[in-house]
C-alpha cells in the first residue's frame, strides 16, 4: 500500500487555493484571462498566479469571484479538495499502490489543482476493483478454491459519491420543488389532503389506502387504474413523502433523467439508483420547501423535533433536509447527515461539511452515533475532534421505521447530524455541552485513523506497520510503527 504520512493542520492556518476551479469556470464562459482580470479589477499577471495556484485567495477575492461567476461561494472553498484528498488517501491505501509514497500535502495539491485527474484515478480504481472481482468469480468457477475477491463498486456507493461531489444540493430540482410547493400550499387541507387534491386535479390520479397484508409495497402508481395505492399502516409522514415521490416523477422526471445522463456512472445500475434518489430529493424539497424550511430552522435553532412537527415530517426526513441547505446566496448551516444500523454499517451519508466518511467499512466506535442505540428516544450531543484537529458538534438519535401495527417488523437505525463548531451556537443542541470541556477524539474509521493509543481500535491503520513486543503489552497488543 502507498505510504502515507500526516501532520495536523489547523483550519485557520490553511491557505485557500482554487486555481483549477477558477480556470474551469473562466473557460466555460469563453473568457480570456484579460477579460476576467478586468471584471475582477486585478492585473492579468496576478490572475495568472491565482489560476496556477501560486497565490492564495483572500476573503474579498472569494466574494468577488462568486459575484463575477454568479456561483455559490462554497465552490471556491477547500471543502471539495478535502473530500477528494480523503478519498484519494483511502484509494492509495490499497496494497496495489504499495510502492508509491505520498504525503497529505501532495494529495491535497493534486485534489485542488488537478481535481479531474484525481476523480479519474478514483473511477479507474473502482473499475479495477469491479473487473478484478469478476475475474476472481470466473476463476473460482473454473478452479474452486478459497479466495478473497476484492469488493466491486456498487451502484449505491457510486450514487453516494455523486451526491458527495455535488455538495448534496440539486439546484434545478430544489427550485422546481419549491415553486410547486407554493402552488400546492394554496390548496385547503392538511399536507396529505393537499397532495391528494393536487394529484387528482393535475394528474387525474386518486389515492387509495390498502391494508398491509394485501399491499406490501409502501406505494404503487397504477396508471391503467388511474390511482396510487398506499400502505395504510405507514405513518402519515411516510405516506405524504411517498406521494411526493410520485409527484417528482410525474412532473420533473425528465429533469432528473438529464441529471443522471450527465453523471456518467460506471455501474449500469447506478442510473436507476440515482433516479430514485433524485425523486427522494425532490420529495424532501417539496414537503420541506427551501426558503420556509431554512427560515424556520434558523428561528427554531435547528430543533429537529420542532421542525418535524412544523412540516409534518419524520426526524430522519428533517435531518436529511438540513444537510441539503446549500443554495447559492441562501446557504444554511453546513451539516453532515448519516444513518447507521445496529451492526455499524453506514446506510446513508451526505455532507455539506469537511467531515469525512469512509467510502467502505463502518464508523468510529467512539462516535456518539453508536451510543444512541443504548438510549433511545433522546438526542445525544458530543463535541468530536477528528485527527486533523477540526471539531464538530455531533448530534445522534435512535429511530425505528416500519408499519404502525402490532406484528410489524421494524428497522432500527441511529441517525446523526453535525456541523463544525464555528456554527455550533446556531444549533440548540450546543447548549447541552456549553459548560463541558470534554472532547471525544474520533476518526474516520479504524483502518484510516492514525491515533496510536485509541482503546477502541479494532484493526491497525492500513498504511502503518505493526510492532509487537512479546515482553510488553499496552492498551493494544501492538504498537504502530
Amino acid at each position: 500500500m502507498a505510504k502515507l504520512t500526516s501532520s495536523p493542520t489547523e483550519k485557520l492556518r490553511r491557505k485557500l487555493f482554487a486555481g483549477a476551479t477558477i480556470r474551469r469556470l473562466r473557460e466555460e464562459r469563453d473568457w480570456t484571462q484579460l477579460e476576467l482580470a478586468r471584471r475582477l479589477n486585478i492585473s492579468p499577471s496576478y490572475l495568472s498566479q491565482i489560476e496556477a495556484s501560486q497565490r492564495s485567495l483572500s476573503g474579498t477575492m472569494v466574494v468577488d469571484l462568486a459575484r463575477v461567476f454568479r456561483v455559490n461561494l462554497s465552490i471556491f472553498t477547500d471543502d471539495l479538495g478535502d473530500r477528494l484528498a480523503a478519498n484519494l488517501r483511502e484509494t492509495l491505501a490499497d496494497p496495489l499502490f504499495a510502492a508509491i509514497e505520498v504525503n497529505p500535502r501532495e494529495l491535497r495539491t493534486a485534489a485542488v489543482q488537478m481535481p479531474q485527474i484525481g476523480r479519474a484515478l478514483l473511477d479507474l480504481h473502482a473499475q479495477y476493483q469491479s473487473l478484478e472481482a469478476r475475474y476472481r468469480a470466473l476463476d473460482e468457477a473454473v478452479h474452486p478454491e478459497p479466495s478473497q475477491p476484492r469488493r466491486p463498486i456498487s451502484a449505491f456507493d457510486e450514487v453516494r459519491d455523486f451526491f458527495h461531489f455535488i455538495g448534496n444540493y440539486v439546484d434545478a430540482l430544489d427550485l422546481a420543488a419549491e415553486a410547486l410547493a407554493t402552488r400546492i400550499s394554496e390548496i385547503p387541507g392538511d399536507p396529505r389532503q393537499r397532495m391528494e387534491t393536487y394529484l387528482a386535479s393535475e394528474h387525474g390520479l386518486s389515492v387509495v389506502e390498502c391494508p398491509p397484508d394485501t399491499h406490501p409495497a409502501q406505494s404503487r402508481l397504477e396508471r391503467e387504474a388511474g390511482r396510487i395505492t398506499l400502505n395504510e399502516a405507514l405513518p402519515v409522514s411516510s405516506q405524504v413523502f411517498a406521494l411526493a415521490r410520485h409527484v417528482a416523477r410525474l412532473t420533473h422526471g425528465e429533469t432528473a433523467d438529464a441529471i443522471v445522463a450527465q453523471a456518467g456512472f460506471l455501474n449500469r445500475d447506478s442510473a436507476l439508483v440515482c433516479s430514485a434518489a433524485l425523486s427522494n430529493y425532490f420529495a424532501g424539497a417539496l414537503t420541506m420547501p427551501y426558503g420556509a424550511f431554512r427560515d424556520e430552522a434558523r428561528r427554531m435553532r435547528h430543533d429537529v423535533e420542532r421542525l418535524a412537527v412544523r412540516f409534518g415530517a419524520s426526524l430522519e426526513q428533517v435531518c436529511h433536509r438540513l444537510s441539503t441547505l446549500q443554495r447559492s446566496g441562501q446557504e444554511g448551516v453546513p451539516m453532515y447527515f448519516l444513518r447507521v444500523d445496529r451492526a455499524g454499517n453506514i446506510t446513508k451519508r451526505h455532507s455539506a461539511t469537511r467531515f469525512q466518511f469512509a467510502r467502505y467499512g463502518g464508523a468510529c466506535p467512539i462516535w456518539n452515533i453508536h451510543e444512541a442505540f443504548e438510549m433511545p428516544d433522546r438526542f445525544l450531543v458530543q463535541r468530536a475532534e477528528m485527527p486533523d484537529g477540526r471539531q464538530y458538534l455531533s448530534i445522534a438519535r435512535a429511530i425505528s421505521k416500519g408499519e404502525s401495527r402490532f406484528d410489524a417488523v421494524r428497522s432500527r437505525y441511529a441517525i446523526g447530524i453535525g456541523c463544525e463548531m464555528a456554527y455550533a451556537d446556531e444549533l440548540i443542541y450546543a447548549d447541552a455541552i456549553r459548560s463541558s470541556g470534554k472532547v471525544a477524539e474520533i476518526g474516520i474509521n479504524c483502518r484510516l485513523c492514525e491515533r496510536p493509543d485509541c482503546p477502541q481500535r479494532a484493526v491497525p491503520p492500513l498504511d502503518r506497520a505493526v510492532i509487537v513486543d512479546p515482553w510488553e503489552r499496552g492498551i493494544l497488543p501492538y504498537r504502530l510503527g
